[in-house]
């Protein structure tokens, strides 16, 4: 969806993937959920920010890697957020990621928090521990997050359609990004 006054913005996407092994199940939920997305979203622009690559470096203030990936979630109006479950929570990567982001940091995005767990007992961990972290640093998580069975992984692309039809209009007005196209 892009916003016309008398020049055309695109709304940017980022899928952020906080699994600490490369080329995961969790990377492949954000990417395949932000692709959806763009598909509803004409002329949106799409990045990837895999954390794996970073590694420690996410701890380190300087590091140049680490900085630009800050960069582009700070770019994106809408963030497809996705971290497997260790010990009911989100990843510590993804965590230390997130601490570069002062307080209110995310201010003027929206956000979809996915996690993919082995267990369905694990599954009240994206509403009660990765939504309430986003909303601290700012964003908006109109539609709640997202928890995936491993069992359901297979399946997925199916319901990321479905449910980017349905939700992404609201992710965009949450965003600003409507109101930031048409004030200029």
């Amino acid at each position: 969806m892009t916003f016309q006054n008398g020049s055309e913005r695109p709304v940017r996407l980022v899928a952020l993937s906080g699994n600490p092994r490369p080329q995961s199940r969790t990377h492949s939920l954000a990417v395949t959920l932000a692709t959806e997305l763009s598909r509803t979203l004409p002329g949106s622009v799409l990045t990837e920010v895999e954390l794996s690559g970073l590694g420690s470096r996410v701890l380190e203030p300087d590091d140049a890697a680490a900085q630009a990936a800050v960069t582009q979630v700070l770019e994106a109006d809408i963030l497809v957020i996705s971290s497997p479950t260790y010990k009911a929570s989100y990843s510590g990567l993804l965590k230390s990621f997130l601490d570069r982001f002062g307080h209110q940091g995310l201010t003027g995005k929206s956000a979809v928090p996915i996690m993919l767990g082995g267990l369905p007992t694990h599954q009240l961990a994206v509403n009660l521990h990765f939504s309430p972290l986003l909303l601290e640093l700012g964003a908006k998580v109109p539609a709640g997050g997202l928890f995936v069975l491993e069992s359901e992984v297979g399946g997925f692309s199916s319901f990321a359609a479905g449910w980017a039809q349905a939700n992404a209009a609201t992710l965009v007005s949450a965003s600003g990004a409507a109101r930031r196209a048409t004030a200029r």
